[in-house]
Order: C-alpha cells, then sequence, then structure tokens
C-alpha cells in the first residue's frame, strides 16, 4: 500500500463511526457506505465510475447500454450481494408480513440487512434487475448484457450472470453471510463459489475495504483477510454427485450432450463455463439430471 493510500485510510477512518457492530438500519448503513467508497467510486457490477453530488453513474464513459429503465440507470443504488429475500424469508417476521415487518420488528434482520460487508454500489437499473436472482451463468439466447459492462440477466433461466471481475468477491461474501447469519448455501452453489473465488482473488480494493468495514463493525469478513483460505465445504452426502472430486481437467471441447458426460461435476462445468444451455433442458440450474440427480 503507498504512503498517500496509508494517509486516506487513516484519515477515513478516523472521520467515519466506530460502532463495534453493524449499522442499526439499511438507511444508517448506506449512509456510512458512500463514504467507505469516497475515494473509489466504481460500480460493482459493470465498473462504471459515478462522481458529482448526486453520485450521478458515467453511462457513455463505460459503454453501459440501458434495458429498460432510463430513469434507475442514471442513479446509484446499493445492493445486497445476498438479497435480503435469501436472508430474512426463513424468519418468522418475513413469514408474517415479508420485508416491511422485519424492518420494523427484527433485529436480527436489521443486523442482517445493514451489514456494510453484503452492500455493494450499483447502477440502479442492474439492481433492480438482478432483485433476487441466483448467480450464476446466462444461457438463453435472450440474456441481456449491458452493452460493454460484462453482467448480463438471463430471466429465460431466473440468473444473474456478474462480471469475472468480482465473481469472488460475490463468494467470498455469500460464505460471510452462510456462517454469520446461518443462511444454507445449496451444494451446486457453493461449487460455483469455490470455482469463482479462484478464479477471481482477493485484489487490493477488497482487502481495503475490507478494513474500512472492520474499523466500523469490529470484525471483517475472514475470507478476505490475508492468507484466508477458501470455504469448507459441508458435509456431503455419500450420495451426492455435486461433492465428487475432479479426476481431471475439463474443457470446453466437443463433447455437447449429456450422454457424452463422464461425471456430474463434468456436466456443471460444461454447463457453467461453457454456456451449454442444452444440458438443462428444464432450466432449473441442474444439467444432465440423469446424472446429477
Amino acid at each position: 500500500m503507498t504512503h498517500r493510500a496509508l494517509l486516506l485510510l487513516s484519515f477515513l477512518l478516523i472521520a467515519l463511526p466506530t460502532f463495534s457492530d453493524t449499522p442499526s438500519s439499511f438507511s444508517a448503513a448506506k449512509r456510512i457506505a458512500w463514504e467507505i467508497y469516497a475515494d473509489h467510486r466504481e460500480t460493482f457490477y459493470c465498473g462504471c465510475n459515478y462522481s458529482g453530488p448526486n453520485n450521478t453513474p458515467d453511462l457513455e464513459g463505460c459503454g453501459y447500454q440501458v434495458r429498460k429503465q432510463p430513469k434507475r440507470a442514471a442513479r446509484i443504488e446499493w445492493e445486497h450481494v445476498m438479497p435480503a429475500y435469501d436472508f430474512g424469508r426463513a424468519m418468522q417476521c418475513w413469514q408474517e408480513g415479508g420485508r416491511k415487518n422485519c424492518e420494523a420488528t427484527s433485529p436480527e434482520f436489521n443486523r442482517a440487512e445493514g451489514d456494510l460487508i453484503n452492500l455493494v454500489p450499483s447502477i440502479g437499473e442492474v439492481n433492480g434487475d438482478r432483485s433476487n436472482l441466483r448467480y450464476g451463468m446466462a444461457t438463453s439466447v435472450d440474456a441481456f448484457q449491458y452493452g460493454a459492462c460484462q453482467s448480463k440477466v438471463d430471466f429465460g433461466v431466473d440468473r444473474f450472470e456478474p462480471r469475472p471481475e468480482v465473481r469472488g468477491d460475490i463468494a467470498r461474501t455469500y460464505w460471510y453471510m452462510r456462517d454469520t447469519y446461518g443462511i444454507d448455501i445449496s451444494s451446486q452453489q457453493q461449487r460455483q463459489f469455490e470455482a469463482w473465488a479462484a478464479a477471481d482473488p482477493v485484489d487490493s480494493w477488497e482487502l481495503l475495504r475490507n478494513q474500512r468495514i472492520a474499523a466500523i463493525q469490529g470484525h471483517s469478513n475472514p475470507y478476505v483477510e490475508p492468507n484466508a483460505g477458501p470455504a469448507p465445504l459441508p458435509t456431503p452426502a455419500a450420495n451426492d454427485p455435486i461433492f465428487t472430486q475432479p479426476s481431471a481437467q475439463f474443457d470446453c471441447g466437443m463433447k455437447k450432450t449429456c450422454g457424452a458426460m463422464a461425471s456430474c461435476e463434468e456436466a456443471i462445468f460444461h454447463l457453467q463455463q461453457c454456456r451449454n444451455g442444452r444440458l438443462d433442458g428444464d432450466n432449473d440450474g441442474t444439467p444432465c439430471e440423469a446424472i446429477c440427480r
């Protein structure tokens, strides 16, 4: 870290509030998040810069293509990497009245909703499109890419494909939320996150952001800390093919059908990495169900 960066970090840590816990509400968290990103005004999913008193995204400068909502695309919103639906739906408050009821009655929900580790700046339209969609590879012919922004939304299979530069960030955030709030992650998504984290290791900004948040909340994301290993897999079921350890490296070669796949893991690779949507005929995210059941 440069001397200038150290001075800036010291200034921000002095200027920012210290809570030793997550902010008390989503609104409070958003006010603090603007300061955390004061010297890194770049959207998460598209890498677009934003500036000015209104934090306006420079859509033209980053080659962003509006899909449908120009007004929402012209503003920055704070996105929950793990959606509020995922960490709220199991709570009684959600079952009795949804998100608004949880915000009004549940300190546990407010703590998760205001956790700064789970918040990133996003172009409003992208935030709206992603909504509660699960992360994965866009495989439909109608999947939409936002111009030069490499993230894609695929309503055909209910998936949101983030750009490669933040896939590891997403994995490490999900692992943190899983451990902190007891959220389940499916075995298939766990394998996906392992691959993403390996391909996109922690970079200097992710590490600095983690340090700033730790100074406020009193704890960091352990999966972002230096020398942190990958999140351990849950104990596999004996008949769960998703946990089969790879015996060889796969590549996007001539294999195109389920009959050509030697294992479930190979089928998952071809679906997610080679974008062979033919392997997932019912669009449920599981390829070749005869071997991945």
